[in-house]
């Protein structure tokens, strides 16, 4: 997508239907957490369901960019630095109480916006698979090197 200012694009350059000409658009990364040990059995159909939906209705509105699910800790490491060494734990992460289990990345214009969509994504579990708990992190992504450090 070509950037015509900081958060800024042309009508239709994102690749989705365009949303409206010139418009500010932010971008998040919602990572969606859980104890694995707590969750209760396999993941319901219901969710897998309602999940594609919403996966369906992002791609069609503009405002996912991607999504995914994670695999559980067993199939993982963690690549650790500490002490000037780099160590690695292969999975699963006992002492790891929350684990990211899925993400998405969305493209919207607030704040607000960017929550909301996370919140929809935990009504989801509520209707679907009671007894889930977790929670939705949401970070904006930075637009530049320089909008982390502060230039």
């Amino acid at each position: 997508m070509s950037r015509i200012g900081p958060g800024t694009r042309r009508q239709g350059e994102s690749g989705h239907p365009a949303r409206e000409n010139e418009e500010s658009i932010m971008r998040f990364m919602c990572l969606v957490r859980t104890d694995e040990t707590a969750t209760i059995g396999q993941t319901p159909d219901g969710v897998w369901k309602r999940m594609a939906e919403y996966e369906q209705e992002g791609r069609r509105n503009g405002t996912l960019v991607d999504i995914g699910g994670l695999l559980p800790s067993a199939s993982g490491a963690i690549v650790s630095l500490a002490d000037g060494r780099i160590s690695t734990v292969d999975g699963p992460f006992a002492d790891t109480r929350e684990l990211i289990g899925g993400y998405a990345i969305i493209e919207v214009h607030s704040r607000e916006e960017a929550v909301e969509l996370g919140r929809r994504v935990l009504q989801i579990h509520v209707e679907e698979w009671p007894g889930w708990e977790g929670d939705v992190e949401v970070r904006q992504l930075a637009a530049s090197q320089s909008e982390i450090i502060g230039y």
